[in-house]
This record gives C-alpha cells, structure tokens and sequence, in this order.
C-alpha cells in the first residue's frame, strides 16, 4: 500500500458549490476511485486549500491512473470541478494536485 497527499486550491467564491457536490459524489465517480485501488480517500479544506489523502492498494499506479482518466464518467466529473479548483504554484509538470512528501508517519 502507497499513501499519498495532494494539494490544490479552491476559488473562494467557489467554496460552497465544490464542498455541495463533494456530499453527493456521483456514484459512478466512487465506482471507478475504488475500481482504481485507491481506498481511504479524504479531502480536507483550509481557507482556500484542499488536502487530499488516499491510499493506493494496486501494483500499477500509472496505468490505474489513466483507466481513471479514461472513463467518461470521471471525465464528466472533473470537467464540472477542475474550473473549481487552482492549482498550487511549485507543483510539478503535468500535476493538476501537487503530489506532496510525506515527512512523518505512524499507525
């Protein structure tokens, strides 16, 4: 098992719309979170910043990843959120949520 946390940002003014869609996550959309070996998720809000934590169960990242990003369901999820969201500065090439390092862990 792989963890992640990621970061982005959120418009202000679009705060309410983005946290309203997240209660009510389109089921095809978790269908396919879980379909991808990713357990755990959570996103955390702080002002206008959103951490994100998962956990990745699989053995090919990459290509679970882009079967993600190949489902038109996603696709249509993250066309409504992505004008939502501001990508931090310092994130890597081709990152739309900066990848973080994780520094500490303990269970």
């Amino acid at each position: 098992m792989q963890r992640f946390g990621q970061l982005i940002g959120v418009k202000p003014e679009r705060y309410a719309e983005y946290t309203a869609a997240h209660a009510a996550v389109w089921p095809g959309v978790l269908a396919r979170i879980r379909e991808s070996n990713i357990r755990n998720y959570s996103i955390y809000a702080f002002g206008d910043r959103l951490f994100a934590y998962f956990e990745y169960i699989g053995d090919d990242f990459a290509a679970d990843m882009a079967r993600m990003a190949e489902d038109a369901e996603t696709q249509r999820w993250w066309a409504v959120m992505m004008p939502m969201q501001e990508p931090v500065e310092g994130r890597a090439d081709g990152e739309w949520w900066a990848n973080l390092t994780e520094v500490f862990h303990t269970d």
